[in-house]
């Protein structure tokens, strides 16, 4: 996809807003991409977007204006905003359209993610057991992990705690207190291993891309943002995933280990050239299984890794330098382009306060969404 740029990206802030919907979070997002963009949107040629509980995506033309565009809802979990970044590029990639607007925005109540179990094939069952609260599956995956590969009790603390110091500096971030990682380890049990400071909570919030052909893109802006590949991966035959009511002797890679393999593959890019990377924190546990499932270290490395700082804003590998799900929280719709709005701010070197130092120029961005999809974006100055 080395023919399509990013060329205005707009958020609203995550958090609690009462008195503002979910849509006009995510037209306000769209209003700022274009903004950013120098662009008007009679001149969007087409749109994608989508939310779990704030609406349809597609009614946001009764706020943007009734100029006739497509625009297509799309829904997969936490890799909606994902899916819908590569539906636009693929438009673009395809001639069929020179422009295009992706984006999501959710509005979810306070508490858990409450799921109905039909929806994805299940009984009643699975609900009356407690397994449809994730956080029974994400203590779980990582207790097995933890048990594995080495994983102490101390790095989830440490994970959570980067998360939330990033997200201290981050002016749109919903969590802005940067919780010390013994606080962490001594906050309640939720799920064991993991206490209550280890886990995002749902929000609100919206985000957004303006997208073009690259050989129009210096139209629009002098800092462009290369798409370089978005790929989408659902579950195999054997797959550790959330919503799994069983599963078979042998395993199988997750959807993430696919997606990501693609995404390196169409890119031409390799784990090593990553620079900074956004990848899935829907707890802490999370962020260390998803650095080996997208090739950044082997099984077990983390903790090495994490000690050592690599992390970090200033280390070798910065990962989730906004805060992550973590600080943020994560209306559904809108996580995965909250990821690439982050990206493209530290590519362009617009990040402040967090920019990664050396002048990054290759980004990574990585969402998992229920019951099993990964979403993976590559993208270079």
């Amino acid at each position: 996809m080395t023919d399509v740029a990013i060329v205005g990206i707009g958020l609203h802030p995550f958090g609690r807003f009462d008195g503002i919907t979910g849509l006009e979070m995510g037209a306000y997002a769209i209003r700022q991409a274009l903004r950013d963009a120098g662009m008007e949107w009679k001149e969007v040629g087409t749109a994608f977007g989508g939310s779990w509980h704030a609406g349809f995506a597609d009614s946001l033309v009764n706020l943007l204006g009734l100029t006739g565009v497509q625009f297509t809802h799309v829904f997969n979990g936490c890799a909606t905003a994902g899916t819908a970044v590569a539906m636009a590029a693929r438009a673009i990639s395809s001639g069929a359209v020179d422009t295009a607007v992706a984006c999501g925005f959710d509005k979810h109540p306070r508490g858990a993610f409450a799921s109905d179990p039909g929806l994805i094939g299940l009984d009643d069952w699975y609900v009356e057991t407690g397994m449809m609260n994730t956080t029974q599956f994400f203590a779980m995956k990582i207790n097995r992990y933890m048990h594995e590969f080495g994983i102490t009790h101390e790095t989830l603390a440490k994970v959570a705690n980067k998360n939330y110091r990033n997200g201290a500096i981050n002016p749109n971030a919903w969590r802005r207190k940067p919780w010390s990682e013994e606080e962490i380890l001594e906050a309640p049990m939720l799920n064991y291993p993991l206490t209550h400071y280890m886990f995002c909570s749902p929000d609100e919030g919206g985000a957004a891309v303006v997208m073009c052909r690259a050989d129009q893109a210096r139209t629009y802006t002098d800092t462009p943002i290369y798409l370089r590949a978005a790929e989408i991966r659902t579950r195999r035959f054997g797959a550790f995933e959330v919503f799994s009511p069983w599963l078979p002797i042998e395993r199988t890679d997750s959807p993430t280990v696919d997606a990501a393999k693609a995404t390196f593959e169409a890119a031409g890019i390799s784990p090593q050239d990553v620079e900074v990377a956004q990848i899935q924190d829907s707890e802490a546990g999370a962020e260390i299984m998803h650095m080996a499932e997208n090739g950044f270290c082997a099984d077990g490395e983390q903790e090495a890794m994490i000690h050592a700082g690599e992390t970090e804003i200033g280390g070798r590998l910065p990962i989730n330098t906004d805060g992550g799900l973590i600080a943020n929280g994560e209306p559904i719709g809108a996580s995965g382009l909250r990821q690439i709005f982050e990206i493209c701010l530290q590519l362009r070197g617009d990040a402040g306060e967090r920019q990664v130092p050396g002048d990054p120029k290759v980004g990574y961005t990585q969402v998992y969404g229920a019951p099993g999809t990964g979403a993976c974006t590559i993208l270079t100055t």
